[in-house]
């Protein structure tokens, strides 16, 4: 029973992180509908701060909900933004969880901006589950399978191959080396949230954390781009990067978080390029490489097997509990 129950959350945490990757997805499709002419590091720091204002939001309904419960002696009244230390978290941690986040912003779009779109997001997205991997086992003391890094390089050869044959590609290599920092980044934030929201509401979590990186991201934006020059059309796509990209998807990414591993729900992320994909076949109406195509094959047969490594991972855990 317990390690159907085990199976069960595995699987639905692997879900959720799926849907937040499918959301990442849609970046490029919203920002080529009107975001043009706004500065990549505005599009970036203003996506962190609506991401902030809409955490924020969220919990002060939820806040104004419990009040009403406890007024109605349901439930005891809970603070707005309990304190991290009070649960045994330090500070440090959110820190850097918002340096991840924010320096990913930074480091992308610059490292994109050096070395074009194809070669900075192959890089970018593809190195992160490797530096996952790499910090879970030298880190932290919890090497992978070997069933999970055939999976993760499988999917990561997969997903380069979809982005190169985009073309577009420029040889910089300091902008390959901030696309290797932009998936650092990431991949450290992974592994961080995975600790924080073990012990913490995702909502708050991500309202800390998002809060950071846009106070962090926002000067940068102004010392790289000067003042922002907005238009309607810009004003709409950062909003829907700001509440749909960062605010639900990381919402849905932490979630499923809780019971998968932190290396697991990076390579999920690759489900991104192949959201971005489809959208581009069927919306766009782009024709695609025979490339492609089979770099779409190779991600999703990767991913399966990260799946299944992830699957039996949870269940050698729980055979070991029972024992």
């Amino acid at each position: 029973m317990a390690r159907n129950s085990s199976a069960s959350s595995s699987a639905v945490g692997i879900a959720f992180v799926s849907v937040a990757a499918v959301l990442w997805g849609t970046t490029g499709t919203a920002q080529s509908l009107g975001a043009g002419g706004l500065s990549p590091f505005w599009v970036g720091a203003a996506q962190l701060a609506v991401s902030s204002l809409f955490l924020g939001a969220l919990l002060a309904v939820s806040h104004w909900r419990l009040r009403g419960r406890a007024g109605q002696g349901v439930a005891p009244v809970q603070p707005l933004l309990p304190n991290p230390v009070h649960l045994g978290l330090r500070p440090v941690w959110f820190v850097l969880a918002s340096m991840g986040i924010g320096g990913y912003s930074v480091f992308f779009y610059e490292g994109v901006t050096l070395t074009g779109v194809a070669v900075g997001t192959a890089v970018a997205i593809g190195s992160g589950p490797i530096w996952a991997g790499l910090m879970q086992a030298l880190v932290l003391r919890a090497p992978l399978s070997a069933l999970w890094w055939a999976g993760t390089l499988v999917s990561v050869a997969g997903g380069a191959a979809m982005v190169m044959a985009r073309g577009g590609a420029t040889l910089s290599w300091s902008g390959l080396a901030l696309c290797l920092l932009a998936g650092l980044s990431y991949a450290g934030y992974a592994l961080i949230n995975k600790r924080l929201v073990t012990h913490m509401s995702p909502r708050v979590v991500n309202f800390y954390v998002f809060t950071g990186a846009a106070c962090m991201a926002v000067p940068i934006a102004l010392v790289q781009s000067g003042l922002p020059q907005w238009s309607l059309a810009a004003v709409l796509v950062v909003v829907y990067l700001g509440v749909v990209v960062s605010g639900l998807a990381h919402m849905l990414f932490s979630i499923g978080l809780r019971s998968i591993s932190g290396p697991t729900g990076v390579t999920l992320s690759l489900i991104e390029p192949v959201a971005a994909f489809v959208l581009a076949v069927w919306v766009v109406g782009e024709r695609q490489p025979l490339q492609s195509w089979l770099g779409l094959l190779a991600v999703l047969a990767g991913l399966m097997l990260v799946i299944g490594a992830e699957m039996r991972s949870q269940r050698a855990v729980m055979a070991a509990q029972m024992a």
